[in-house]
């Protein structure tokens, strides 16, 4: 089986992601592997997270090149000729709030929700607690995020960081709604 693989990877049949993982070349598939995918595939046990998932969801304005995910595993960083993905580590604690969505034909990833992403980049960046990094991210379309989920995973990961952090974002959240209390 290796044998055969080495000899589609020369022949340009085949691309090898990572040792293991391995994808066909352009001509001969029907669908490009989306990002995320690769990103689950490459580290099993994870899921696309912090300004790649906000980026997803139309929560930041930016494209973001690199896909990031979260995982209780070591961190990596794995250059692939279908892209850059950096894994972060998390506690086993910390490590849940994702579900499977479609990201294409025929394929799901396991993407963190809007809330658990930010709260997510906010946990692994230091000193985002504060007023001047939530501004500087460009949050846009706030009134997709559930101002109690947002809470109630604060209050789960038990950071006076993230506490600080969820009131800033109930802050941003009544602002962009137009619903301050």
């Amino acid at each position: 089986m290796r044998v055969q693989l080495a000899r589609w990877v020369k022949a340009g049949r085949v691309i090898q992601l990572t040792k293991g993982l391995y994808t066909l070349a352009q001509p001969y598939r029907k669908v490009t592997p989306h990002p995320f995918v690769v990103a689950n595939a490459i580290k099993k046990g994870s899921y696309v997270s912090l300004q790649s998932a906000l980026a997803h969801f139309g929560m930041i304005p930016e494209h973001v090149p690199t896909v990031t995910s979260v995982t209780t595993k070591r961190p990596e960083r794995a250059e692939t000729p279908l892209g850059l993905h950096v894994f972060r580590h998390v506690k086993r604690d910390w490590f849940h709030s994702y579900e499977a969505l479609d990201v294409g034909p025929r394929q799901k990833a396991f993407i963190a929700t809007p809330e658990k992403a930010l709260l997510d980049l906010l946990y692994l960046t230091a000193g985002s607690d504060n007023c001047d990094f939530l501004e500087e991210l460009r949050l846009q379309n706030l009134g997709e995020l559930d101002p109690k989920r947002v809470v109630q995973l604060a209050t789960r990961s038990g950071s006076p960081k993230l506490g600080r952090a969820a009131r800033l974002i109930l802050q941003l959240i009544a602002e962009d709604t137009g619903d301050a209390r």
